[in-house]
């Protein structure tokens, strides 16, 4: 069996970092881990191909080879998946398809041959048994969550890694947490399921094996969910792992409870993390108590991102607008709140309802869902009806993004990160392909760029003040010139 595992086409998002990769020539942010550990449990005698549609095309070629399809997508990807299937379909091929957009959307994909639902782990195995006897149904679907201690390592020989800037790797599923607007705990759970040291220090070691010494992410929706094994098990063996190694500087998301553990962060910056992801969603207590972030209520959430960065752990944020209780007043507080924590990279979003979360099936008995969600946080769109009036909301929303996108507001809080931060563990080796992002940037950005003031002020202030901290002031500085890029598309 000649099979083609397909990841669809990223449109061009927050995340997609499409604008930023091109200084460091690279195609995509991360390749499919999903599609790769699917690969590691399919029959060994298969053979196996990978078409990321974000690193190269899929040809008629790929298409007269295969005799089956596998794909996997978020819902974001929708578009580029319904256009795939479709290609596939005109080829003759069968398409077996799951993730999280199958997983919530399935029934709208009438194309599809097969459904493989939920963990893979579970539902793939009585699918290929199935597919054996010739009696294979249509969908597969189960609500048990999987033991990943049985989870075999992603196959990495069936990526380009040279076309990546990032490998990502998943330690946990599940979080203890209950946020109203989240899907995660749909998907995967409330009690964190976690993978054995061994099991992660194998993956890594295949990594640095394939000559990567670039960053990791791991992918977890909330790395500290088992604190206990991070101290004693995972964090300690990463340690240890790290002594003889270089670059692999790793990244990954978290509570802000995080902030009130300082031995944990230390230990994680001592075994080479120098940035996690938090949702703070808001400032406005009231908003968190609507949407059930207990971790984030009561605390001052300015110093628990700061308490974060001093300990070596730059803070990327999330923050949402359109809660109920969410006034004229939030648009201004959430600038505010963003430039005084000196969160640089902020995902700012208007809030949507994914398909069976706790908030989605409030709002649908309240009549107030548009449909689905579009997947992309930052497109200013949303399927729900808010209790603020819609083109008031749209307009604070969009005066959120170009105030924190503008020129002298990126600038001035990358120099108050860059106040905070302590100089991380690990870095990535200045290479041929980072001195070459080095000239971009002084071209692009500080010759051409409309922002050359503000890029010359904060290398000069970096050089004098932070030496060490350089190569991330023009890294953060690239970023800017990504996030612009997207605000321009959908609000400027």
């Amino acid at each position: 069996m000649n099979v083609l595992l397909i990841y669809p086409e990223f449109p061009d998002t927050f995340w997609s970092f499409k604008h930023a990769l091109k200084f460091i020539h690279k195609k995509a942010a991360h390749p499919p881990l999903g599609l790769l550990t699917v690969g590691a449990m399919l029959p060994r005698e298969w053979s196996k191909r990978l078409v990321d549609l974000n690193v190269t095309k899929l040809t008629e070629k790929n298409l007269a080879w295969a005799d089956c399809v596998f794909i996997s997508a978020m819902v974001v990807q929708r578009e580029s998946a319904r256009q795939t299937i479709a290609r596939c379909k005109e080829a003759g091929l069968k398409v077996v398809a799951g993730g999280p957009l199958f997983t919530s959307e399935y029934e709208e994909f009438e194309d599809v041959d097969h459904f493989v639902l939920n963990e893979a782990e579970l539902t793939l195995p009585p699918f290929l048994a199935d597919l054996e006897m010739g009696r294979a149904r249509r969908v597969y679907e189960t609500s048990e969550f999987c033991d990943i201690r049985k989870t075999p390592p992603p196959m990495w020989e069936l990526a380009d890694l040279k076309r990546y800037a990032s490998m990502s790797i998943q330690f946990s599923r599940g979080c203890p947490f209950d946020c109203e607007f989240c899907n995660v705990t749909t998907l995967f759970g409330h009690r964190p399921r976690i993978k054995t040291a061994e099991q992660i220090i194998n993956e890594l070691d295949r990594l640095y094996n394939l000559r990567w010494r670039g960053q990791i992410f791991f992918v977890d929706d909330n790395f500290i969910g088992n604190k206990r094994y991070l101290k004693t098990q995972l964090l300690p063996a990463l340690i240890e792992w790290r002594k003889d190694k270089k670059g692999m500087p790793f990244n990954t998301e978290a509570s802000v409870n995080l902030a009130d553990d300082e031995p944990l962060m230390e230990m994680m910056v001592e075994a080479g993390f120098d940035a996690v992801f938090i949702g703070i969603e808001t400032p406005d207590e009231g908003s968190l108590a609507e949407c059930n972030k207990k971790q984030n209520k009561n605390r001052d959430l300015v110093e628990s991102v700061k308490r974060i960065q001093r300990t070596g752990l730059q803070v990327q944020g999330g923050f949402i607008v359109g809660f109920d209780s969410d006034t004229r007043s939030i648009f201004q507080r959430q600038i505010d709140f963003i430039q005084k924590s000196g969160i640089v990279t902020a995902m700012v979003g208007l809030l949507q309802a994914p398909a069976g979360t706790r908030l989605y099936e409030r709002l649908k008995q309240e009549g107030r869902l548009l449909g689905h969600m579009s997947g992309d946080n930052v497109d200013g769109t949303t399927n729900i009806i808010p209790r603020m009036d819609l083109n008031l909301l749209r307009a604070g929303y969009q005066n959120i993004m170009r105030h924190i996108y503008s020129h002298k507001l990126y600038y001035q809080r990358v120099k108050t990160l860059l106040q905070e931060y302590k100089t991380p563990k690990a870095e990535v080796p200045l290479d041929f392909q980072r001195f070459l992002a080095f000239l971009r940037s002084n071209i692009r950005l500080g010759v051409f760029g409309k922002e050359r003031f503000q890029y010359w002020k904060l290398l000069l202030w970096t050089l004098f003040r932070r030496p060490e901290l350089l190569s991330l002031a023009i890294t953060l500085s690239i970023y800017g010139h990504h996030f612009r890029k997207i605000c321009e598309q959908y609000i400027l």
